[in-house]
C-alpha cells in the first residue's frame, strides 16, 4: 500500500467523508524521484460541522499522527463540511525551494 492509499484509509475510516482526494505531490518538489513525502489532501465531512478551521487541521494531524512523525514532509489541507463544498479546492502553488527556484 503506498503512503497516499494509507492516508486515504486512515482518514476515509476516521472522517467517513463524502468526497476525499489524496495527491501525492512530491514530483512537484526537489526530491528523489517515487518519493512519497509532500501531499494535498481535499477531505468533505460533516464530521468538520462547527468545527473551527485550526481545530479541523488539529483533528487530521491527530488521525495521521505517525506519518507526519516520520514519512510526511508537507500536507496541504483542504477541510470543507458538505454545505461549505463547492465542487473544487484550490490548487498548490508551484515549489519554488531546492533547483526549482
Amino acid at each position: 500500500m503506498s503512503l497516499a492509499q494509507l492516508i486515504q484509509q486512515k482518514l476515509s475510516d476516521a472522517f467517513n467523508p463524502s468526497h476525499i482526494e489524496v495527491e501525492c505531490e512530491s514530483h512537484r518538489h526537489n526530491v528523489p524521484a517515487g518519493s512519497e513525502m509532500h501531499f494535498r489532501v481535499v477531505l468533505v465531512s460533516d464530521a468538520f460541522c462547527n468545527v473551527r478551521k485550526v481545530q479541523r487541521h488539529q483533528k487530521v494531524y491527530a488521525v495521521l499522527a505517525d506519518e507526519m512523525a516520520g514519512p510526511i514532509h508537507a500536507l496541504a489541507l483542504h477541510l470543507y463540511t458538505d454545505a461549505e463544498w463547492a465542487g473544487q479546492a484550490p490548487a498548490s502553488p508551484q515549489c519554488m525551494g531546492g533547483s526549482k527556484g
